[in-house]
This record gives C-alpha cells, structure tokens and sequence, in this order.
C-alpha cells in the first residue's frame, strides 16, 4: 500500500465526487518501494483536461496539448495528465498526435521503463503494476516496457533518462534496453539542449555519478552529447597518471561526489583536463599538456552555452576549470596569497578547494591534508586582517584621487590598479594619507601629464 498524504486525498475527492479516477504515476511510486522519501508527485486521470480546470479554481495549461495541466491546490503544483495513447514520434520528441483513453493499462503500457510505470490508486493507496515493475525493482534493473526500439524512437531522450536513473539508483540496465540505446543514440541529437541539460546535471549531482558515466560511454552517447569530453578516451598521459583522459575525468567526478553536492564542482571535476586532448604533446616517458587550463575553458564555456545553462552555472564552472591548476608551495609570500585569494575570489575558494581534493583522490587514492591545509590557514588568517583584497577595499576611492586633481577616465583606473598592487605587498600601505601620496608620485613616475 502507498500512503496517501492528506492534501492529495483531499485533492483526489475533487475528482471522485465527480465520478472521476485520479493516479499518482512515475517515479513516487518507484521511489516508495525503494524507501526513497519523495514530495513531487505525479498524477494521472480519466478527467479530460477541460474536465480538469473545471474542478479547481486555479489551473496553469502547462501541456494541454498533450493532455496535461497543472493544478495549483492547497499552495501546492500538482501536475496532472488525461489518460492517453500517442501517436507517431515523427521527430523522436513529440507525438504526432494524442489520443484521450479511459483505460488505465493502456495509459501505463506507453511509459518508458517498467520501473516508472507503477500507478497509485489515490482512493486506497493499492499499487497497480502490470508491467511486472516490482520484479525489475528486485533485481535492481532498467527495462523499457515493450520494445525498446520502439520506445525509444517515440522519445530519444529515454535514453539519458536511463543512465540517469542508473546513476541515481545505481542499477542496470537491461541488456536488450542497452544495445537498443547504442543502435538509436543518434537520435538524441534531435533533442533539445534545455532537456539533454537538466538529465545530464541530475545525473552529475546523483550518488552514483560514475554509473551513469559508464553507461554514457560504452553506448557512445557521450560523443552526442559531450563530444569534447568523449575526445580524451586514448589520451594517455603517463608520469603520475594512471589513466586516459577521459577516464581520470570520470574518476574525478566520482571523487567530488563524495566530497561535495555542489553541482558546478562536480562538473568541474568532469570536465577539468578536458583541455588535454587538444594541447597533447607526446613525449617519451609522459605526455606534456601545456596550458590545458586555459584551452578547457574555453572548451567548458562553450559546453555550458550549448546546454544554456545560466550565466552564473557557466561563470563558475568554468572559473573552476581554468584555475585547478594553482600550485601552492610553502614559500609563498604572504603577498603571494593575497593574490591568490583576488584571483580566485573568496567565494570560490572553497569550491577550487573541493575540485583539487578529488583530482588528487583520482590521482592517488589520497588527499594532501598538509598542503592545502596550510594554505587554508593562511587565507584565514589574511581574511580574519581584514586586508584589502579588491579595490574597492582601498582607503581611497577614484574622488579622492580626482580632487587632487587626477583627471577622470583612464588615469583613475591606472592609479587605483597601482595603488592596490602596493598595498596587496603591504597591507600597511592602506591609509587614505598614505595612498594619497603614492598616487601623486606616480604620477609623475608613470609621465603622466595634467
């Protein structure tokens, strides 16, 4: 038996008063028999959907063209979809026509998996599961229902999904379910960037990244989606490294995953060498991968804007891969690590911090506690100083510098750049008399005339 929540049983009397059925459907089910707590409910119904929005009060059409609507109910989303048959996938994305049933098998029988196509009977919590979904549960599996050809023709993007939920869940997939991916993934490429984006990201942030990752891999749907990724299998590198490329950027993301559920640090961590494979210089002992940081940001940039993922998504991602390469020694200067600190940015450091430690767990099977743990005091200690570390921490402000009789424009922002490198080598130097003084000699040092 499902327990059925008070507000959707409340929710469900709107529809049995009126001699309507309603079904909770999809992964609540699934994620129920596996003990997985889940709060986002599906629902689907023998109500047409303009039988639907008479019902409430307050209804959004979200997919009425496919027979969906969303009902706003009890300050909660409740997203409900008419029984249905499709038609014809004649883009691999959406039906070429919908065709309203009142039967609920029938409804069941179009779904993805069979551990997706359970329903709930919202008037006594009895689970209907007539594609033997409980069995494939049991053995931990991902079995499309039918045909797998079939089913993934009318929707390519099941087959993500079903590294996805590999990765989330960490099962299997069946093997009929698997080859038919290898044989259609090409299909994905009629897919939208937005759709690839969101189940590429969920199985990023999963618990068993790594699962996914080897699904993505061996049924080639890696070079569809990510082909700049796909592009370092083969690349060796010798030295310290025991794996190609593409692998120890794998290994790296199933590294973070144990550090850390911040999503723009485990895509770092996948895709931090992607830089390699287009820089690789061979060499005798090891190949050499100069200023591979550079090139895969650029590299991770153009990623991220092709599955749009936001501005401050791709801002950090990619401020992560360019500067995962920082090689801190103990001699550092204390100068050194304030400008280590307005290079990164206090806000990333954390994150910088987290992408290292998982590079080295795939490097090594270990963390170097001490190394970075020296360094983290240290930027606590300048931080707890209240030092300058931007300039707009400076005693004095483009104002000041005017009234002195610096001319506005250009000048001002060479001064105040001057100012701040002699005050990141000594925090001393910060007084408004001080720093006044230094901007009138340098101008006369940088030949600046009135």
């Amino acid at each position: 038996m499902f327990p059925i929540p008070p507000v959707i049983q409340r929710f469900a009397k709107k529809f049995s008063d009126r001699g309507f059925s309603l079904y909770i459907v999809g992964g609540a089910v699934r994620d129920h028999l596996l003990g997985i707590p889940c709060e986002d409910y599906d629902f689907t119904t023998d109500a047409l959907p303009d039988q639907v929005i008479s019902l409430f009060h307050h209804v959004i059409p979200t997919g009425i063209e496919h027979g969906t609507v969303t009902v706003h109910y009890e300050k909660q989303l409740f997203e409900v979809t008419t029984f249905r048959s499709e038609g014809d996938y004649l883009d691999g994305r959406h039906p070429s026509s919908v065709t309203y049933v009142r039967n609920l098998a029938e409804d069941l029988k179009r779904r993805d998996f069979t551990i997706n196509a359970f329903a709930v009977d919202c008037s006594n919590g009895h689970i209907i599961d007539i594609n033997n979904g409980i069995d494939d549960l049991k053995k931990r599996v991902i079995r499309a229902i039918g045909e797998p050809q079939q089913r993934f023709a009318e929707d390519a993007l099941r087959m993500l999904r079903a590294c996805r939920i590999a990765a989330k869940l960490d099962f299997t997939i069946e093997e009929q379910t698997l080859i038919a991916i290898g044989n259609q993934k090409h299909t994905l490429e009629k897919v939208s960037a937005e759709r690839i984006r969101e189940e590429l990201f969920r199985l990023v942030g999963s618990d068993h990244p790594g699962k996914g990752m080897h699904y993505l891999r061996t049924t080639g749907i890696l070079g569809i989606i990510l082909p700049e990724l796909a592009k370092g299998e083969g690349v060796w590198q010798g030295g310290m490294h025991h794996e190609d490329v593409l692998s120890h950027n794998i290994t790296t993301l199933i590294a973070s995953a144990t550090l850390t559920d911040v999503l723009e640090v485990r895509l770092a961590a996948l895709l931090h060498d992607i830089g390699k494979s287009e820089v690789v210089e061979q060499g005798e002992d090891r190949n050499t991968f100069y200023r591979h940081e550079i090139v895969g940001e650029k590299l991770t940039k153009t990623i991220m804007k092709r599955l749009k993922a936001s501005n401050e998504q791709t801002k950090t991602v990619c401020h992560l891969v360019r500067h995962h390469m920082f090689d801190y020694q103990s001699s550092w200067s204390d100068s050194a690590v304030r400008r280590f600190i307005t290079r990164i940015e206090v806000a990333y450091i954390p994150l910088l911090f987290s992408l290292r430690m998982a590079d080295q767990i795939a490097l090594s099977g270990k963390i170097d506690t001490q190394v970075l743990g020296e360094l983290k005091d240290r930027i606590e200690r300048i931080l707890a100083a209240n030092d300058a570390l931007s300039i707009k921490d400076l005693a004095v402000h483009g104002d000041d510098l005017m009234a002195i009789g610096i001319p506005k424009g250009k000048r001002i922002g060479d001064t105040l750049s001057f100012l701040f490198e002699t005050v990141l080598d000594d925090p001393k130097q910060n007084t408004r008399e001080q720093l006044l003084l230094l901007a009138k000699n340098y101008q006369e040092f940088a030949g600046f005339t009135n």
